[in-house]
Formats: structure tokens, sequence, C-alpha cells
């Protein structure tokens, strides 16, 4: 194995730290070279730079062009610039680098100190930071991304006939994508920076009351989620197959071949569940896990992910409905809220009543970012589907070995590959291999002082050793979602394998995003090793009403499957009760 791959970039001098929290999340897996080069460094990069500098944050000039110092790529594997997110802690004068470390990365031990640098400190910046911060606390609906969204949701409905567009026009709307991509990535880019403030604010809140739990119950049910929607509308077919007889012996024979099963009757039940399921698949069939990467598998490429989920969900008991679940979140909110007025008028405590107000609108940011996520994604979408179809016709004309080789193209090697396809067979089935062992390697958590260690010197998937917990014992975390839940723990690896997972149990998962969130309704709570307070597949989890807790590492190994668990999402912590004999 090589030690660095082609993608790799150099490590930032100016900001040298990087992480994997957060980063796990969005781009748990090795980059295929067309995701990280066409999606990454060409667009979603670019995006991010310009969002950032929208917020004040920074200024143009600290940034490189062709690798803007917000991400990194190493061993194949996307990282956040830890040094450059807090940039925001150290200039933003709502927000301090350990609330940023907390919100963004979680709570854990590998993170370094932050250690200031005089270039740092950007007096220059303020005034616009102090407007858009002011921008943050009093906006309770934003105009442009309902507009990104209708245009991404019109870009879906009106995709052509990609099978009848010559390669000329199907690079033709890439290129356009490109651009698209870049300008949702840079409004995600001011909700994402945005999310941190409000947990910021009402954690010192908090810690002002002696009631740390308060900040998550206080951005708990805020409603109107893009991201919790498909959860929702999953839920609604489950549904109609609880409720019907010939559907339930349907899916009770198995998900495998089960669409050829319903294709064959004519029933109305079945021809209500068709009619809701193409809907659901137009409408959320850019979902899946590692939605980012432009090779992975979706729910409209591989409907079976979806169903397999669905098939789990259908289980649930018509009490567990999201809809309750939100009622229950919205309620406490609202009383907490009060709860917390009262306590502050008692303080008497002027300052900090009005930042408790400001945060309590700036929580719409955790609303924004769901949305321009999903604007963000069915972009992607419409780009991976493309080159699914260039992918391919070249397989059938012998260009290529196999459809996914296409994404082993880097985005300067586009034009060339529709020039002249096939002399790119050989060298793109050698970089598939050579990324396939990628997936092998165990990425660093942190990368110090811009020190990446060679790829040989990255230890396997699987090789560090961790104990399983005994009864009694807990596993700490950060909370995620208030609550608290005692089931039979479910360790599950991939979204679209979900075993046994029954009523009531408690899901524990490696990494979870949108595409895992539907499956989120069949567990009574959910544990995650990845991931911080803001991260998406909590705010899905707010909205769902399941205790949650992350950056549980090394969860999937240490619950043994099958114990009994309590999983405290006010606490952040999950105890074993019992062991399976």
């Amino acid at each position: 194995m090589k030690d660095r791959w082609i993608t790799d970039w150099a490590p930032s001098e100016r900001w040298p730290h990087y992480t994997r929290a957060n980063s796990g999340e969005v781009a748990p897996t090795p980059v295929s070279p067309l995701s990280a080069t066409y999606t990454w460094a060409n667009a979603i990069c670019q995006g991010w730079r310009d969002g950032y500098v929208r917020t004040g944050n920074y200024s143009m000039d600290e940034f490189d062009r062709a690798h803007p110092e917000a991400a990194g790529f190493f061993g194949g594997y996307m990282y956040i610039n830890l040094s450059n997110v807090r940039m925001q802690g150290v200039r933003n004068p709502a927000v301090t680098v350990e609330q940023l470390d907390l919100a963004f990365f979680g709570d854990h031990p590998d993170v370094p100190p932050y250690v200031a640098d005089p270039r740092d400190e950007r007096p220059d910046l303020t005034p616009k930071i102090l407007a858009h911060l002011g921008w943050l606390m009093s906006t309770s609906s934003w105009p442009e991304i309902d507009g990104e969204r209708e245009q991404t949701i019109t870009l879906r409905a009106e995709r052509p006939d990609l099978a009848g567009l010559d390669d000329t026009a199907l690079l033709r709307r890439v290129r356009s994508l490109q651009a698209l991509i870049a300008k949702l990535f840079e409004s995600h880019t001011l909700s994402s920076s945005g999310s941190g403030v409000a947990p910021g604010i009402l954690y010192a809140v908090g810690q002002a009351i002696g009631n740390p739990a308060v900040p998550m119950k206080l951005v708990s049910g805020l409603g109107d989620v893009d991201s919790a929607e498909p959860s929702v509308r999953m839920w609604d077919i489950s549904r109609l197959v609880r409720s019907s007889e010939e559907l339930t012996s349907l899916f009770d024979a198995g998900v495998d071949d089960l669409m050829e099963r319903l294709a064959s009757s004519e029933t109305p039940d079945a021809t209500s569940f068709r009619a809701a399921w193409d809907r659901f698949i137009v409408d959320f069939g850019s979902r899946s896990a590692n939605e980012y990467e432009l090779s992975a598998d979706t729910w409209e490429t591989k409907p079976k992910l979806a169903l397999a989920t669905l098939e789990r969900v259908r289980l649930q008991s018509d009490e567990e409905s999201p809809a309750v679940r939100l009622r229950h979140r919205v309620e406490e909110r609202k009383a907490v809220t009060e709860e917390v007025r009262a306590q502050l008028v008692e303080l008497g405590n002027d300052e900090l009543a009005g930042q408790f107000e400001a945060a309590l609108v700036a929580a719409n940011q955790l609303v924004f970012r769901e949305r321009t996520k999903t604007n963000l994604i069915r972009a992607i979408h419409e780009a991976r589907m493309t080159f699914l179809e260039l992918g391919r016709r070249h397989t059938e004309a012998g260009n290529l070995r196999r459809i996914a080789d296409v994404f082993q193209l880097l985005d300067d090697e586009l034009e060339d590959f529709v020039d002249g396809p096939g002399k790119f067979e050989d060298k793109l089935a050698s970089r598939a291999a050579e990324w396939s062992e990628l997936f092998e390697l165990e990425p660093p958590f942190i990368i110090r002082d811009g020190n990446v260690p060679p790829l040989s010197d990255w230890p396997k998937r699987g090789a560090s050793q961790v104990a399983s917990l005994a009864a009694g014992e807990t596993l700490r975390g950060v909370a995620g979602c208030p609550g608290k839940a005692v089931g039979r723990a479910r360790v599950i690896m991939e979204v679209g394998d979900p075993g046994d997972l029954e009523p009531g149990e408690v899901l524990v998962a490696p990494v979870t995003d949108p595409g895992w969130a539907s499956l989120f309704m069949a567990a009574a709570a959910v544990v995650v090793e990845v991931g911080g307070q803001i991260s998406h597949a909590i705010i899905v989890s707010r909205e769902l009403g399941l205790p949650c807790v992350v950056s549980a590492t090394g969860a999937c190994r240490a619950i043994p499957d099958g114990a009994l668990v309590e999983v405290d999402g006010d606490s952040g912590t999950v105890t074993v009760l019992e062991v399976p004999a």
C-alpha cells in the first residue's frame, strides 16, 4: 500500500489540527476519487469557504484557493479542520472555543487544547461578525433556503431521461450541478456554523440556574425539520402495512423480492402501497447512509435499503407515532422555557435573560441546518444519477469493467474520459482495487500539527481491543436527546441490515445520519459512537422524541448485543443492567 492516496491534501501550516469527529458522520468511509475532487474539493469546499467568509468570521485571503482549509483529506478520509473551526470561538464574542468543541466534536479526550496564535485575533472582522450574529439571533425564517428547497425539488421533478442524453450533455449537466452544490453548501455553512450559537448560550444558562439538561430540552421538538420528514412519511406507509392483512403477509415473507410480489397484486391495499412507495422514492430517494458519497447506494438506487427499515418500523404500535412523540417534546420545551424564564427573573440577571431569549430564536438555525443539508443532498443525488448513467453505458460498451468504476475518475479527467473512455479502463480498475484497501484502515481520530502518519502505519479496523461492559458498568458519551429508556441493546453496523431490531430495543450504531433516521422509529433509544450535540442524527432524534447518547466511543464493541441497558439522554450515559447468558 502506498503511504499517500491520490486525493490526499497537504496539511495546512496555518491551521494544522484536523479531526474525524463529526466528519465521521458526514463521510464515514474513504471518499471515492470522484467524490473527493468533483463534490468536495471543487464544489463543497469552495462553498464552505464562501459561507465562512459570509459569516464574517474569516476573510477570503486566509484560504487556499484550490484546497480551502475548512477540511482536509488524508488516506482518502475526509477530516474537518479543527484549528480552522475554532476561529469562530476565538473571533465571535458570543461563542467560546470550549462550547464549539462540545457542540461540533463531542466530549472526546483526544481533542487537543486550543493554543493561541497572533493571527487568530482579527478585530477588523468584528463588525461583520456582530452583524451576522444579530441576524442569527433575530431570524425565524430564511427565504433564501426556502427558494433553494423549491429549486432542488424541481430539479428532481424535471430530471431528463438521462439514457437519452449523449455523453457531452451528461457532462454539461454535472458541471451545472457542481456550481449548484457549491452554492448550496455556502448556505449550509451558514446554518451549520450558526447551529452552535443557541446550544452554547443555553449551556451558559443551564450552568447559571444549576440545570445542565436545559440546553437539550430547549432545542427539542422544534418542528418542520426536513431530515425528519422521510421518517414521518415512512411511518405513515408503515401504518398501511400494519393495518392490512395482505401487506403484512407479504412483508412477513421477506423484503428480497417484495416489490415483485407487490407488483403482481392488483388489490386496493397493494395499489395504495405502490403509489405511496413510488412517491416516497421520488421525494426521498436521495437519502441513504453516507449520502454525500457519490458511489454510495441510496433509497432510489437500492430501494431494499429503505424497505429493510420499513420492515422493522411496521412492527411498532400506533402509540409510538412520531407525531405523538413530537407533541410530548413540544410540550416539554414550552414548559421548560417558562420555567427557565422564571428562574432568570429570580436571578435578576437581565443580560443573561436577554441572551436566553435571543438563543431561543437562534435555535431556528438547527432547523435551517437540516433544510440546507436536505437541499444539498438532492443536488448531489442528481449528480450521482448522472454519473451512474455514464458508468452504465460505458460498462455496456466495454470501456469500464464495472459501473462503479466511473467513481474512480478524478474531476479533471472527466472531459478526457468523455473524449476517449477506452483508455481509462485499466487505470480505473486499478484505482478501485487500491481504494478498497483504504476501507480496511482505521483513520486517526485526530491529526495534530499536520503530522499525518503514513498509511502503512494506520492500524487495521477492529485491531484495537475494547472490553465488553459487565452488568453495572457505564459507558459515558454526550447527551444528545433527553429522556430515559430501558431495553435490550441491538448492535447494528449497517442500516440496510437491521437484523432483528424489535420495538422497545436500543439501537447501538457506529455512526448515523439522516439515512438512518427512519430506523430510529423502530427503537426505544439510540446510542452512537460518534457525533456532537448538533449532529444531524441528534436533531432528528429530538424530533422523533428518542433518548439519545452520542460520542459513546467503542459502544458497538463495549455493549454486548442483547444486553439489557439503560440509556440516559439527559446525562449522556449508557448503563448495562444485565448481560446475556
